[in-house]
Order: structure tokens, then C-alpha cells, then sequence
């Protein structure tokens, strides 16, 4: 039975977030159950792209990638595919009309990372962070708002302030592995080598900034989609605090992280913000 393809191909994605962010996972969780599955499609795709270019080193990366976008294109053109996550995914395409220059947007990020170490230039470092954060934040919007076009014009610019905000999080979260195991430095004004906490303090108000625009769109949600996505801002933020709180060298040599029973109380104050309509 093809509906129980697809069930397994969603229950695939759906194992594929949580195994690979608990706190993406627990935030995802928040959402109405009309819209979950969804995320856990788009998330499975985005992973599985990622890893292909950060992880796989024993392999041929590029042939890898390459393989992997053909098959992505024959399963939104089928509007099937034997590989599960593909399948899954194709189906959230399809469902809320993602537009492709969003997916190929990402993928050509996704591409950048394959021979790309440095971003040297503003115009540089904004085209990946648009391909590898701010589409994802669009092609989730487009769940989130289920259809709704005015509503996601709306949006837009917010959800990609988002995108940015989280994954500007994660790079400087990540920045021992990207420099030391990967070779690769985003942001295109710090010295990597010899991060100081004037450079540090730069990169932490720029997420603000983006956080503060991002904000702005959360508010005007729909119920189905506002608490999870505050979830993961409040997660993110909380983060945020902590690498600011960290010394420069600190965060060089060890990866900052939120301990789970933290998380634990940012989803509990979410949700008496959320139930208080302080959101």
C-alpha cells in the first residue's frame, strides 16, 4: 500500500530529527499535530544534505551530492521516491506549493561547502546564509501558514531573520569543529585564529539583531505553529546568552552547549509565556 510507504517514509524523517537535534526535536514536538510531520519532511531532506558534505570524508562527497540532488529532482518530478526521506519530502513540496528556487537555493549552499573554506566578503557570507538558513526558514513558513500567500508575504522577511539568527547560533556554537575538523570560517569579519571578545561581541549582536526581527514575525503566528517556533527561539536565545557569556578562547576550544534539563525549563517558561499571551 502506497499510504503505508509514505507513513514509513515520514516515521523515517520523523527519526532523523530526533536522532540527530533533541533540541530541534522537542521545539518540532510543539507544533499542532496538523503541521508536525511536515517540519520532521523538511528537517530529514535538510539533514541528510548537510551530512553528506560535513561528515561523509571517507567518501566521494561530490559524487555523493550529486547522486543525492538527481534523486531529489526525480521525486519531485515522479512525486515519489525510494528513498524515503526524498519521499517524504517531495510530499510537504508538493502539499504547500514550496517554490524550487527555494530548495535549490539551499542545495547550492549545501554545494559551497564542498570547496568552499573561507567567506571573505559580506556578499559572500550573505548568499550561504540565505541558501543554507533563511529558505529554510521560508519553506517552513510556507507549513506554518498552510497555504495562506498574503500571510506568508507577510512573513517573509521575518522567518528569514530567523533562519539567519539560528544558524549564525549554530556557527558559532560549532566554531572548533568547522575551523579545526573542517577548515571552513563564516564569518567574514573575525579572526578564527585568534578570536577576540570584541570580535565575538560583533557576531553576538548581529544574531541579536536578527532575533529581534525574527520575534516580530512569531507574534503573528497562527496558533498551530506560534509556540513551537517560540520554543526554538527561546532555545536558541538561550544559547545566544550563554556564548556571550563564554570567553572567546573558551568557545575555540570546546563546544557550548545547553544541558537538557535547561531545555527543560526554556520549553516550561515557553509555555506559561505562550498560555499568559505574553507571546
Amino acid at each position: 500500500m502506497k499510504s503505508l510507504f509514505d507513513k514509513v517514509s515520514y516515521d523515517c524523517s520523523k527519526i532523523v530529527t530526533q536522532s540527530y537535534s533533541t533540541s530541534f526535536s522537542l521545539a518540532t514536538k510543539m507544533l499542532s499535530p496538523k503541521i508536525r510531520s511536515d517540519i520532521y519532511n523538511i528537517y530529514g531532506f535538510v539533514r541528510f544534505s548537510d551530512e553528506i558534505v560535513d561528515t561523509f570524508h571517507d567518501y566521494d562527497k561530490t559524487t555523493l551530492f550529486n547522486k543525492f540532488e538527481e534523486d531529489l529532482k526525480c521525486a519531485i518530478a515522479d512525486k515519489i521516491s525510494l528513498n524515503p526521506i526524498l519521499n517524504s519530502f517531495q510530499h510537504t513540496f508538493h502539499k504547500y506549493e514550496i517554490p524550487y528556487d527555494l530548495v535549490n537555493s539551499f542545495l547550492k549552499s549545501m554545494r559551497m561547502d564542498l570547496t568552499k573554506n573561507n567567506y571573505r566578503t559580506d556578499a559572500e557570507y550573505k548568499e550561504y546564509i540565505y541558501g543554507s538558513a533563511d529558505v529554510v526558514g521560508l519553506m517552513c513558513l510556507k507549513v506554518f501558514v498552510r497555504g495562506n500567500d498574503s500571510k506568508y508575504e507577510q512573513l517573509k522577511e521575518s522567518a528569514m531573520s530567523l533562519g539567519s539568527a539560528f544558524q549564525k547560533v549554530n556557527f558559532l556554537r560549532d566554531l572548533k569543529a568547522d575551523f579545526e575538523d573542517l577548515n571552513r570560517a563564516y564569518f567574514p569579519h573575525a579572526d578564527l585564529t585568534e578570536l577576540d571578545e570584541n570580535s565575538k561581541q560583533l557576531i553576538v549582536s548581529e544574531i541579536k539583531e536578527d532575533f529581534k526581527k525574527g520575534y516580530i514575525g512569531i507574534i503573528k503566528l497562527p496558533a498551530e505553529a506560534k509556540f513551537g517556533v517560540y520554543t526554538a527561539y527561546r532555545y536558541y536565545y538561550k544559547l545566544l546568552e550563554k556564548l556571550q557569556r563564554t570567553p572567546s578562547m573558551q568557545i575555540k576550544d570546546a563546544r557550548i552547549r545547553v544541558p537538557n534539563y535547561e531545555k527543560f525549563g526554556v520549553l516550561a517558561k515557553s509555555y506559561v509565556n505562550y498560555k499568559l499571551h505574553l507571546v
